[in-house]
Formats: structure tokens, C-alpha cells, sequence
């Protein structure tokens, strides 16, 4: 009799549990999402994530945020009173706050590895690193060199990569080392250090910045050393955070990673979890979508006169379309000449050099504006839509639009 009592009870409490659950559900589902956000707005891709989050926001919310751009120092004491759905944050070094709270995350990282756990949003390093080297690697430069963080795994990924595709050509990269633990250097220590480094590396020299913070280190320690960007060391960053690039003397050179798109798809999966799908983690990868050249490595480190007056008249006229003879006639030399040479100094022909040249101002035509595509076939001089789709197609293996969607463009 007790056990079938204390059954009864049990089914009760369960029956209970199940109620106010569903009470709890439908709460959720008549009201407003709540949502904490730590994320900064001082640097551009704080910025580009909240406007992402907001864009999905208008789309499928609305949501009650509460910001603390500050970060979780700051937000600490309100947290647990704000009775949140859900959070998307920075990371951070106290994670168990965070899963203390027992409401769905995602972690824009990278100061450590992936937690497991939660939903990680990560930048492609893979992606953005491989960019960067073929970046300067088609400006013909033989030395290369990678400047990071210590101890930072995106940042080593980044430097990993870089060198990896920098091998795969013939060459081999310098790395950067801090002296000390960089809590324990003055900005002067450092500075000084990286100008030694940078003194007793070959020249003309390409060097990777594992972002575009360490990129502007980089150009002042070359000032200290005597040294002239880019004549001597083109310099290129990554995340192209524009006021961070062009406060830079000369401005610099930056990979682009779509952190709008980022911040949708993190509001996204957020969304998801707050309704009820089973929490898991996961990763949000960060797509890097072109370069961004400005006058850091607007060079070219080519021996050849010839060579390199025709890379120069093909950036030129990146606009329009040319032929292979006239960039012989521009380079002031015969068409054969100018193949043997190109392909002894760059290991392409000039027409593959002049495809590589249109394809990749399209895709920045196609990322960085919202022209339709049938006005960026009018501007690049071709007869019409259909006709910059197969050229585009057989490079990239996706028509324009398919590859506007894909790097976040909507």
C-alpha cells in the first residue's frame, strides 16, 4: 500500500513538473525572448555581430535585449536577476558563470580553444591564413615572414596556415616570438623587439599580422627600424577593420571575415535552442570573404622590369577586358618573351594571371556592393549577365549569385 502511495505521489510530482513546464513553454512562446548580449561595440566586428543579431532579429523576433558592452565584469552582478532566455557573448576565462545560468549560449571566441558544451562561433584561420599567402605570393615575393600572438590558438592557426601554403610554393616563413609574456612588456619593449626581428629578415620581405591590430604594431616597428612599407615589407592583417586599416600609415592591407554574417547565424542558432531544441554545442564558422588592398602591399616584388610591368597593366585594367598582346605591348615585349618570363617568375601564363586579376574584382564587386549582377557585367565590359556567368562559373564553380548568398550578402 506505502509503495503504491508513494508511485501515486511520484506520478503527481511529475505530473506537476510536466504543467509547469508547459506553462513555462507557453510563458516563452506569448512573450518576448529575452536575451543578454556581451558583445563590444568599439571594434568593427563587435559592431558587424550585433548588426547581424539585429538583422535577425527584425526578421524573426522581436527580442528584449539587455547590452552590456563591457562584457561579462560588468554584467556580473545583474545576470542572474535578469531571468534570460538566452545569451551570446565574448569569450570569456569564468565559462562556468555562463553555464551556471542554465540558459542556451553561444561564444563568439577566440582567446582559447573551442568549449565544449556551448555553441562556438570560430573565424575559418584555415581559410583566411591560405588567403593572405596567395595574396603575396602572386606579388612575386620570395621571403615571408608571420607576426602573432603568443600562446593565442586562433592566432597560431592563422601563422600555421600561412606558412603551410608558403612551403607548398618553394618558401619558408620567419615567425615572431615575444620576448616575455606580453602582460610583462611596455608597448616600448615590444616595439623595439619586433624592430630587431624585422632588421635581421630578408627584404623584399611579405609578412602576415595574425590580425589587423598586430598588423598597425607592425608597420610602426618597421618605422623605428628604418624599414619602408611596402617597398621593403608588405604587410597584410586580417578581420579589415576599417578604422584600425586606414589609421594605419600606409593603410593597411587587410583579409575580410563577415562577421555580420556571423552574428545572423549566431542569433539563428540561439533562437533554436531557445525553443526547445536539445542543447548541444557546435560551431559557427566565420567566413573570410576577400582582400581588401590597400597601400601596405600594393607592390610588386618582381625582378624582372618586364614581368612587372605587365602585372602592373593588368591591375590596371582590371576592369576591362584585355588580351594577352596588349600586355605584351604594354610590357614592351614580345608575346613568346613575355610567356617564358612570366611563367619563369610566377609559375602561370598571362592569360591565367588576367582571368585570376577579373575574377577576384568581380567577387569584390559582388561582396562589397549591391549592384545586380547584370550592372557589374556592364561595368566589366562583357556583353551581359549569361555571359559573366559562365566566365565566373568556370573559375569559381558558382554563378555570382550563388556565391553572393554565400558569403553573406542578402
Amino acid at each position: 500500500m506505502q509503495s503504491a502511495r508513494r508511485d501515486m505521489s511520484h506520478d503527481r510530482k511529475n505530473r506537476r513538473r510536466a504543467s509547469a513546464k508547459a506553462r513555462q513553454r507557453s510563458s516563452f512562446h506569448s512573450g518576448v525572448p529575452r536575451v543578454i548580449l556581451l558583445i563590444e561595440s568599439a571594434r568593427a566586428s563587435g559592431r558587424n555581430l550585433l548588426t547581424g543579431i539585429a538583422a535577425y532579429t527584425r526578421h524573426h523576433g522581436p527580442w528584449a535585449f539587455y547590452w552590456e558592452p563591457a562584457g561579462l565584469d560588468q554584467a556580473r552582478p545583474s545576470l542572474k536577476t535578469l531571468d534570460a532566455h538566452g545569451i551570446i557573448l565574448r569569450d570569456v576565462d569564468a565559462v562556468e558563470e555562463v553555464l551556471g545560468l542554465d540558459i542556451p549560449a553561444v561564444v563568439v571566441g577566440h582567446s582559447r580553444h573551442e568549449i565544449p558544451g556551448l555553441v562556438n562561433v570560430v573565424t575559418d584561420s584555415d581559410k583566411i591564413g591560405t588567403m593572405a599567402a596567395e595574396h603575396v605570393l602572386e606579388r612575386g615575393f620570395r621571403h615571408f615572414a608571420y607576426c602573432g600572438y603568443t600562446d593565442t590558438p586562433w592566432s597560431q592557426k592563422r601563422g600555421e596556415v600561412f606558412s603551410r601554403r608558403v612551403a607548398e610554393a618553394g618558401f619558408q616563413t620567419g615567425f615572431y616570438v615575444s620576448p616575455e609574456a606580453l602582460t610583462r612588456v611596455s608597448w616600448r619593449q615590444e616595439l623595439l623587439s619586433m624592430a630587431h626581428w624585422l632588421q635581421s629578415l630578408p627584404t623584399p620581405l611579405a609578412l602576415m599580422a595574425c590580425n589587423d591590430d598586430r598588423g598597425q604594431h607592425v608597420i610602426e616597428a618597421c618605422k623605428v627600424a628604418g624599414i619602408r612599407v611596402p617597398v621593403q615589407v608588405a604587410v597584410i592583417g586580417a578581420d579589415n577593420d576599417e578604422l584600425v586599416c586606414e589609421l594605419s600609415d600606409p593603410r593597411l592591407s587587410s583579409v575580410a571575415i563577415n562577421f555580420e554574417r556571423a552574428g545572423y547565424e549566431s542569433a539563428a542558432r540561439l533562437d533554436q535552442l531557445m525553443h526547445g531544441q536539445r542543447r548541444t554545442g557546435g560551431t559557427i564558422v566565420v567566413p573570410a570573404t576577400h582582400i581588401v588592398t590597400r597601400q601596405s602591399t600594393d607592390m610588386l616584388a618582381i625582378e624582372h622590369l618586364g614581368v612587372a610591368k605587365a602585372l602592373r597593366f593588368i591591375r590596371d585594367h582590371a576592369k576591362q577586358p584585355v588580351h594577352v598582346s596588349n600586355v605584351a605591348k604594354a610590357a614592351g615585349m614580345s608575346r613568346r618573351a613575355l610567356e617564358k618570363r612570366f611563367r619563369e617568375s610566377l609559375h602561370r601564363s598571362v592569360l591565367g594571371e588576367i582571368r585570376r586579376v577579373r575574377i577576384a574584382h568581380i567577387c569584390r564587386m559582388l561582396v562589397e556592393t549591391n549592384q545586380p549582377v547584370s550592372q557589374i557585367a556592364l561595368d566589366l565590359g562583357f556583353s551581359g549577365p549569361e555571359h559573366i556567368a559562365r566566365y565566373f562559373r568556370k573559375d569559381v564553380k558558382m554563378t555570382p549569385l550563388r556565391y553572393r548568398r554565400a558569403q553573406g550578402r542578402r
